[in-house]
């Protein structure tokens, strides 16, 4: 095997370590209506943080909350997905196909 294949590999695979670190560790947050539903989630997409402004609990608009929570936890999958490609993307040297 090239012994200079190898190193890159290895030099690789720590570089695509960092970045997990790094994505576990940095956050993105979204927010619907207004303000009224946040999320705040990391890096490797996980969840850190729902609010709900007091304005926004109507027990007559249960539907309208959820659509709310729904769009912003979507919103904030996205916004994480991509910040992941980025920091993936720039490790690995080139654009990755998702």
């Amino acid at each position: 095997m090239n012994p200079n294949l190898m190193r890159q590999a290895r030099e690789l695979e720590a570089k695509l370590a960092k970045a997990q670190q790094e994505l576990e560790k940095a956050t993105v947050e979204a927010s619907t209506g207004g303000g009224a539903v946040k999320i705040v989630i990391t890096g490797q997409q996980k969840v850190l943080k729902v609010s709900i402004s007091t304005e926004a609990v109507d027990p007559s608009a249960v539907d309208l909350l959820e659509d709310l929570v729904l769009t912003a936890v979507n919103d904030a999958i996205a916004r994480s997905q991509e910040l992941a490609k980025q920091k993936l993307g720039s490790v690995a040297g080139f654009k990755l196909p998702f």
